[in-house]
């Protein structure tokens, strides 16, 4: 399989896509997830079978549910360039979460433009001022 094949873009989705503090969801939580919540039939071994490579011809219908479970547009399964933007938001996003400024975050996306700009430069000179000197 290529770096880009289905198997490595959902495995690559249970990795990055959780909770804090949670564990990668198990696939009958997802498979369960789906049926219930989009009504489409999937089986947890069917996708199982998907993540690991040993079917790789899903429906649209199953990666449009996998992409809905995930949070991510459908064509993260179909096209590389929208896998790379997707993977480095959620990278992105999970930087964010684990260095613990998710609340700066959220809070900044509500200001204006020029806010944001100070809100930048005040942490800019915050951490230069805990930098060791040269």
């Amino acid at each position: 399989m290529g770096a880009f094949s289905i198997a490595a873009k959902l495995d690559g989705l249970f990795r990055q896509v959780r909770a804090p503090g949670q564990a990668e969801p198990s696939y009958v939580a997802v498979a369960e997830a789906i049926r219930a919540q989009q009504g489409v039939p999937i089986s947890h071994t069917y996708i199982w079978q998907l993540r690991t490579g040993r079917r790789d011809n899903p429906t649209i219908q199953h990666l449009t549910a996998l992409a809905t479970y995930f949070g991510v547009p459908v064509s993260y399964f179909l096209d590389d360039e929208q896998t790379r933007r997707v993977d480095a938001q959620l990278h992105l996003l999970r930087c964010i979460r684990d260095a613990g400024v998710t609340e700066i975050a959220l809070r900044a996306a509500d200001v204006s433009p020029r806010g944001r700009e100070t809100i930048s430069e005040l942490i800019r000179k915050v951490w230069e001022s805990e930098q060791p000197p040269v």
